[in-house]
């Protein structure tokens, strides 16, 4: 589970970096990767949920 929060850290750090990359400058490429990370981000948040859950039923 820890390695999973890590996981979800890095890429929302990815994201972030990406997305304001985009909004200051306008780079188009920064665009494509912050929204691929939301797309990973998603996925890795979806699994969090079922860890967490389950971890809750022990």
């Amino acid at each position: 589970m820890k390695e999973l929060i890590e996981n979800i850290q890095s890429t929302y750090e990815s994201f972030q970096t990406d997305a304001d990359s985009q909004l200051e400058s306008g780079n188009k490429a920064a665009g494509t990767r912050a929204r691929k990370a939301s797309l990973a981000l998603e996925k890795l948040l979806k699994e969090f949920r079922k860890v967490s859950v389950a971890e809750s039923k022990k």
